[in-house]
């Protein structure tokens, strides 16, 4: 599988089974024929049998719920690298998932039994490979985003505020606008630029795009009774997009701060702003003017 421009990740499943069959939607704009002379990136194997005790914890990180997954998460730092594991609350089964830094090999339980959990199996691809990322000044954000005749905006905002609402009124509304994803696009710093990504994760919406453009601006929305937008000083953008990386890394100061570090660089070269907004046409005028200008 090739991942963007610039990753190759290597996806190892049993014999008997077929990524694109087994359902893992969204993967298969980026497979590639395999190359076993080709640098691999990240390395990702899903057909051995874990236990805790074979990694050595430094400490636990977070708790959380996986909406996507149903089911219970945790992430720990292991002594080479980061475990994460999840359980639904109907099921007694727990996957474990394990990422070593040093080889940025990954390696996973969960089609060791006789269900393969596609759910649990793409989110905690999601996790792993956003550790990867991470190392390569690159972030999977939440966001819907919009790309217009070569350029991107990222809409952010807590789930329920508009985004995927937001975009499809560009799409309806303004010409040349196409969906690049609705969920978790990929943002990165590489050669002096700003580049939003197409990934396989993306929500409930289907859009599974191998492209990537430079980044026009973010802009995160809020819900109101009027129409309003204002460009964020720098301080206040790094505020605005930090909730959208992934939570997780939040409680790993390494994690944290490499994101940190990219949210930096890519925040002094595009603007950040904030919309307050109906769900309505106004709205996505208002925000295509403002940040692309009526290109």
């Amino acid at each position: 599988m090739r991942y963007y421009d610039y990753i190759i990740a290597e996806i190892r499943l049993r014999s008997d089974i077929d990524i694109a069959a087994a359902g893992i939607r969204g993967f298969k704009p980026f497979e590639v024929e395999y190359d076993s002379e080709a640098t691999i990136d990240c390395s990702f194997t899903a057909n051995e049998e874990l236990s805790r005790d074979e990694f050595v914890i430094e400490r636990h990180l977070s708790d959380f719920y996986a909406a996507e997954t149903q089911a219970e998460c945790q992430l720990w730092k292991t002594t080479t690298g980061y475990l994460y594991a999840v359980k639904r609350r109907d099921n007694e089964r727990e996957m474990l998932y394990h990422i070593d830094l040093a080889t940025h090999h990954i390696v996973g339980n969960s089609v060791c039994h006789d269900t393969l959990d596609i759910s649990q199996m793409r989110f905690a691809m999601w996790v792993m490979f956003g550790v990867v990322l991470s190392e390569k000044q690159a972030i999977a954000i939440h966001s819907s985003t919009i790309e217009k005749r070569g350029r991107c905006i990222l809409f952010l905002g807590e789930s329920g505020t508009g985004k995927s609402t937001h975009t499809r009124l560009w799409r309806e509304n303004i010409e040349d606008a196409h969906l690049l994803n609705d969920d978790s696009p990929i943002i990165r710093f590489k050669d002096g630029e700003a580049r939003v990504y197409g990934s396989p994760w993306s929500g409930k919406t289907p859009c599974y795009r191998n492209l990537s453009y430079p980044i026009a601006g973010f802009c995160r929305l809020s819900q109101a009774p009027h129409n309003a937008i204002r460009k964020l000083p720098t301080i206040a953008a790094i505020g605005a997009l930090l909730p959208s990386c992934p939570p997780a890394f939040a409680h790993d100061d390494y994690l944290q701060d490499l994101i940190c570090s990219t949210l930096g660089e890519i925040l002094r070269r595009v603007p950040t702003y904030h919309l307050e907004c109906l769900p309505n046409k106004e709205a996505a005028e208002l925000s295509y003017s403002t940040i692309l200008g009526n290109e």
